[in-house]
């Protein structure tokens, strides 16, 4: 018989980016008695990786729980950039309801559309929280009417439509119903979450089903399933069949070895869970998302989104460049499949492939920073090898037409550089679809553009706006292909000879253009050490001394001056690198290098292109 749980209630935490979600989970896990009275907490304790805190960013969901007058809240922290949206999809499967965090300065924001239509499409309850009501230029009366037409744009029911909204400063611990009334507590976001979000439900007495919606992975214990108990109870020691509904040959007999509920920010050990619990199971090694444990007198799978599949891919290959090996711990194309498919194991967004040599692995996921974070990792984990420049992935449809991804971009800037923004997105064949006014005098412009239009331009915004930009992207859908696009306008500088670059000749080369790496670096013949100022690649020798003499002047003993050099990160590394070019990426370097060292080689390939080009 179907029955409701009442003293459970599972909840995500839903928005756009930076609109505050894991610092309204700190509040309530604060508020909550989680932590002891003495006990030192840092900010955004969700985001528990190295590069998450770093980047201010949440890229894999959470799971935490807290108790409120008697009613345990299951708590999801889910990510909120577009890259990571693999994530927010499949964790939706475990809750009932969701709270829609708003900023209230910027309003619902293209991944706002996102994540909320997710939630909509399982038809599940929202809580609308509006965030940052004591930010300066706080709106919060226009950003209801605002997420309200969004509702409404998404084809909400009279149900979705009249959802409560709460008004929070997540930062300062406090939220309130009523604008008039400043809140002292988040007890009303405690009890609006208990008396609007529907109290799970389900069979208890049924045979066992649990849907795994999230990996983790412990070198320990191995894979650890994440899902929700649907129907029954599951029990430590339990023999269980496993089976997917998007693969019906997949029938496993297996046992529960470990069961785990969360509490807080741990994981506590349970001897049984019942219907409604969120929990984490250890001990089954075929265990994979989307996969049902029922219990062995019925074995039926429950059904799970396809996850929406990678639009962008790199090749990861092993380092060969003269300095190869001298910085890595993890170096040979076996630690590099080994480790990218151990990723496999958490990353339900990725997809790694093997090509025609064995040192070389395609790696496509959902954008740039996506692969970004995977690359980051890995180098801090001591692998060291090379990378090429990220390209699209392609589609033929049913007529044998090319399609390609598109994006939605949307972009907030001052007036004065919309000129510069529009014109650069117009070459690379984005469309520009809606202009108007943003908040604090910005002007809003929405494009449709290719998602190769926008490999490499992050960078080349923030100079075009001088840093007061704001852009953002989100997958719209496959259209034919819109024609060729040129990324980059400059050439390289390209060190002629091997060796150790010296201040002199690196005097000289910067007159040719802008400097990657300063004195005392090693290069070598072949590897990238500065951006040209004309449109093709410039040799230069930077390894070159000046020739001693005899005669001495003033004037020769004068100290060279060389421009502070360009240091680029990760990411404008990644856009920086052109198709006939790679990033070599070990734990202390990032180098950027042609792909074919030999310059008489290259040229040869490069003339070679030329004729391919001339006769398509």
């Amino acid at each position: 018989m179907i029955q409701r749980r009442e003293d459970v209630r599972n909840v995500a935490i839903i928005a756009h980016v930076d609109h505050g979600k894991t610092t309204l989970v700190d509040g309530l896990l604060r508020q909550s008695g989680v932590f002891r009275a003495n006990q030192e907490v840092v900010d955004r304790v969700m985001d528990s990786g190295a590069i998450e805190r770093e980047r201010g960013i949440t890229i894999t969901s959470k799971n935490t729980a807290v108790n409120y007058n008697g009613v345990k809240i299951n708590i999801l922290d889910t990510p909120g950039h577009a890259d990571f949206g693999g994530e927010v999809e499949r964790v939706l499967k475990m809750v009932d309801g969701v709270v829609l965090v708003v900023d209230a300065f910027e309003g619902p924001m293209p991944q706002t559309r996102f994540v909320l239509s997710k939630a909509m499409n399982l038809g599940l309850s929202i809580i609308v929280c509006i965030n940052k009501i004591d930010r300066p230029g706080a709106r919060p009366t226009q950003v209801i009417d605002e997420v309200l037409e969004l509702l409404m744009d998404l084809g909400a029911n009279d149900e979705q439509l009249d959802c409560p909204f709460v008004f929070a400063s997540a930062k300062e611990g406090i939220a309130t119903l009523d604008l008039g009334s400043p809140g002292v507590s988040m007890k009303p976001l405690f009890e609006t979450i208990i008396d609007h979000i529907p109290a799970p439900e389900g069979d208890p007495e049924a045979p066992t089903q649990v849907l795994i919606s999230t990996i983790d992975y412990n070198d320990y214990v191995g894979r650890i399933g994440i899902g929700k108990v649907s129907n029954g109870t599951i029990r430590q020691g339990q023999d269980v069949i496993l089976v997917n509904h998007h693969d019906e040959s997949k029938r496993v007999k297996c046992k529960v070895n470990t069961l785990y509920e969360f509490e807080g920010l741990q994981r506590v050990q349970v001897d049984s869970a019942k219907m409604g619990s969120i929990v984490a199971i250890s001990g089954i090694e075929e265990l994979h998302i989307g996969d049902t444990i029922c219990g062995p007198e019925k074995v039926e799978s429950i059904p799970f989104p396809k996850i929406e599949e990678p639009t962008i891919s790199m090749t990861f290959c092993v380092n060969d460049s003269p300095l190869a090996g001298k910085d890595g711990k993890y170096i040979t194309s076996r630690h590099i499949r080994d480790r990218l498919m151990r990723e496999l194991n958490t990353d339900v967004s990725l997809r790694v492939e093997d090509t025609d040599t064995t040192d070389t692995f395609k790696v496509s996921g959902r954008g740039e920073l996506h692969l970004s974070v995977l690359i980051e990792t890995m180098r801090r984990e001591g692998y060291e090898f090379a990378v090429s420049k990220a390209e699209v992935i392609f589609h033929t449809d049913e007529k044998g037409q090319r399609l390609e991804p598109i994006e939605q971009c949307i972009i907030d800037v001052p007036e004065e550089f919309s000129g510069n923004v529009i014109q650069e997105l117009g070459r690379r064949k984005g469309e520009l679809v809606n202009m108007g006014k943003a908040n604090g005098g910005y002007t809003r412009l929405e494009f449709k553009i290719p998602s190769r239009g926008l490999i490499g331009y992050r960078g080349q915004f923030m100079t075009d706006t001088k840093g007061n930009g704001i852009m953002n992207t989100i997958f719209l859908d496959y259209e034919p292909y819109k024609g060729e696009i040129s990324y980059r306008k400059t050439g390289s500088l390209i060190a002629f000879e091997s060796g150790t670059a010296v201040t002199y000749g690196l005097f000289n080369a910067q007159e040719r253009g802008a400097l990657f790496i300063g004195a005392g670096e090693d290069v070598y013949s072949g590897m990238i050490i500065g951006q040209a100022s004309k449109a093709e690649d410039v040799e230069v020798n930077v390894c070159k001394t000046k020739h001693l003499t005899n005669t001495r002047t003033s004037a020769s003993d004068e100290a060279l001056r060389l421009v502070p050099p360009r240091i680029m990160s990760l990411e404008q590394a990644i856009e920086y690198v052109d198709t006939d070019e790679l990033l070599e990426v070990t734990p202390k370097h990032l180098r950027l290098r042609k792909k074919i060292l030999d310059p008489r080689l290259r040229k040869r390939a490069g003339f070679a292109q030329k004729q391919q080009n001339i006769n398509a």
